[in-house]
């Protein structure tokens, strides 16, 4: 048979294997974007699961690991704070050792939402897989706060998820405790604790409704600063009337003194509230 017939035949058989290669990573991208679930999704799947097997048999084992994922993962969002809403990937390009991967996620740290796109390359040399981020983008609703800003802009310079999601974990911690300790001290003292710009706020307001004129204004900041590390920083501000200035100089200019030394001894909240009780104790 003439050469140039098998080659034709060759060229043939490349051209179909190439075409079913490009077809089956196109099926692999749409399976894995598909049967990715949200945390909410797999919790609620599997509380459905376990409605409905009620007075049916179904292997023990399928059941014990259905209950061990729940339980895992509904301790990983305890932990953590993390709720993943969505994921979705494609692949970019694809070699025998080399795998470019095009991600997109998005969720929420307790309160606070994000969103990413970053290029994941995967390269396996000598049985070892190495993997590479690039081209990160992050988007936060609290990159107003210039400390976010520059913490979102170096980590996607660097490309460092893994600090990405582990300052966030501790920032957004902080954004919550210091949520519920206002509303808690709103609750319990409604005549003295005041939040002029809610909750999401980051300082308090204390009034005696028996001294008009007195405040004293308690700033919570969170300190988050390039290298991913949270500190959280306390401090008070007072307002006081000239006539309760004159006749209490002393005892007032060591108020906020008193305070930042009561909070690095006793913790925030009970700072706070021994505050609150000699405030309204004043006359």
């Amino acid at each position: 048979m003439d050469k140039s017939i098998y080659q034709a035949y060759e060229d043939e058989i490349r051209a179909l294997e190439e075409e079913i290669r490009l077809l089956t990573e196109k099926y692999e991208d749409i399976r894995q974007e598909s049967t990715f679930f949200s945390d909410e999704e797999i919790l609620k799947s599997i509380k459905s699961f376990q409605g409905e097997t009620k007075g049916q048999e179904y292997p023990s084992d399928l059941k014990a690991q259905l209950e061990s994922l729940g339980t895992d993962l509904s301790f990983f969002m305890t932990l953590t704070g993390f709720q993943f809403t969505s994921h979705s990937k494609k692949t970019v390009e694809k070699t025998e050792n080399r795998t470019v991967q095009k991600h997109r996620l998005s969720g929420k740290c307790h309160s606070l939402s994000f969103q990413l796109e970053f290029q994941l390359l995967e390269m396996q040399n000598n049985e070892k897989v190495s993997a590479v981020v690039s081209e990160l983008s992050i988007v936060m609703e609290s990159r107003e706060d210039s400390d976010v800003s520059k913490f979102v802009s170096s980590t996607e310079e660097h490309g460092n998820l893994l600090t990405f999601f582990r300052s966030l974990s501790a920032y957004a911690e902080w954004y919550e405790h210091r949520r519920r300790t206002f509303l808690h001290f709103k609750a319990k003292y409604p005549d003295i604790v005041t939040v002029p710009e809610g909750l999401l706020g980051d300082f308090i307001i204390l009034r005696n409704p028996k001294v008009s004129g007195f405040e004293l204004m308690i700033v919570w900041k969170i300190h988050l600063d390039e290298e991913g590390t949270t500190t959280p920083v306390l401090d008070l501000l007072t307002k006081v009337p000239e006539q309760v200035l004159e006749q209490r100089m002393t005892s007032v200019e060591s108020i906020p003194g008193s305070f930042r030394s009561a909070v690095r001894l006793f913790g925030i909240e009970a700072a706070i509230e021994n505050l609150i009780k000699v405030l309204g104790s004043e006359e």
